[in-house]
C-alpha cells in the first residue's frame, strides 16, 4: 500500500456512479477527493446499489429498495431514472427508524431524516435522490468536497477517455478510483495526459459498537452516523484537512 500525500498542487477527482445511502467506503472516496462527481451518466443497471442497501436489524440485515420504473428501458441512464411510487420513501423512513431507533445517536440525526426522507418523497428522478441524500451524509460526516454531477461536463464515447476528461476540464493531476474499475480502466490513456491514477483501500476499516452483533462493514453509512455520532469521521480513513489518503 502507498501513501499518498496530497498538497495544494495536487487536484484530485474521483469519478463514481450515485447510489442511494451509500456506505463508509464510498464518502471515504468523497472526502479523499478534491471534487467528487457523480457519474450518472452511464446505463443504469438493476438490483445494483444505484437504487438500493442495506441496513442492520434485529433481524439481520435489511436491504432497502427504491422501486424506479425499468419496464420497457434497458437502456436509459442513471440520471433518466424515474421513481415509481413516491411512498418508497415513508416506508424506509419507517424501516430506519425502527432499527435503529434504539441506536446512541439516532436523536442527534432523527429529525434531520425525517425531514429528508419527507423531502425525497416528492423527487421524480432517482438521480436526485442519491445525491440529496449524499449531500446530507457527508455534510453530517464533516465532508466539505465538491460534488459536481458528470452532465456538466463534455463526455467521450471510450468508458476510459470518458473519466480522462473530466478530469481534464477540472484541471485535475490525480484521479482515484474505486478498484473493481481496474478490470476496464485503460491506465495508458491517464498516462498519456500526465494523470496519475490510484485506486482507494477499502481495507481494514476499524469496527464501532453497531447494534445487533456481529458486526457488519458493508451496510449504509447511516449505520455509523446513528452509532456513533460525531465520532463518525474517526472511523473513516481520510483526515479532515485531506493531508493523507490511502491508496493502492
Amino acid at each position: 500500500m502507498q501513501l499518498v500525500h496530497l498538497d495544494s498542487v495536487v487536484k484530485t477527482v474521483a469519478i463514481v456512479q450515485s447510489s442511494y445511502i451509500p456506505w463508509k467506503g464510498y464518502f471515504d472516496l468523497i472526502a479523499c477527493s478534491d471534487v467528487f462527481v457523480l457519474f450518472d451518466d452511464v446505463q443504469y443497471t438493476k438490483r445494483d446499489w444505484r437504487s438500493r442497501n442495506q441496513i442492520k436489524t434485529a433481524n439481520g440485515l435489511l436491504w432497502l429498495t427504491i422501486p424506479v420504473k425499468v419496464k420497457g428501458k434497458y437502456f436509459q441512464k442513471i440520471r433518466e431514472v424515474e421513481v415509481a411510487d413516491s411512498k418508497w420513501a415513508q416506508s424506509h423512513w419507517n424501516s430506519i427508524r425502527h432499527a435503529y431507533s434504539k441506536a446512541k445517536a439516532f436523536e442527534q440525526y432523527e429529525s434531520i431524516f425525517k425531514r429528508a426522507y419527507s423531502d425525497v418523497s416528492e423527487i421524480a428522478k432517482l438521480s436526485e435522490v442519491n445525491e440529496l441524500l449524499t449531500r446530507l451524509i457527508c455534510s453530517c460526516l464533516g465532508i466539505t468536497t465538491e460534488i459536481r454531477r458528470s452532465d456538466e461536463f463534455e463526455l467521450k464515447e471510450d468508458k476510459t477517455e470518458k473519466l480522462v476528461g473530466i478530469c481534464e476540464q477540472l484541471g485535475a493531476t490525480k484521479y482515484v478510483s474505486g478498484p473493481s474499475a481496474a478490470s476496464y480502466i485503460e491506465p495508458e490513456k491517464f498516462t498519456c495526459k500526465n494523470l496519475e491514477l490510484a485506486y482507494f483501500d477499502y481495507s481494514n476499516y476499524p469496527e464501532y459498537e453497531q447494534l445487533y452483533p456481529p458486526f457488519e462493514h458493508g451496510v449504509s453509512a447511516l449505520d455509523l452516523l446513528f452509532n456513533v455520532g460525531t465520532e463518525s469521521k474517526n472511523y473513516l480513513k481520510y483526515q479532515r484537512d485531506k493531508a493523507e489518503c490511502q491508496t493502492i
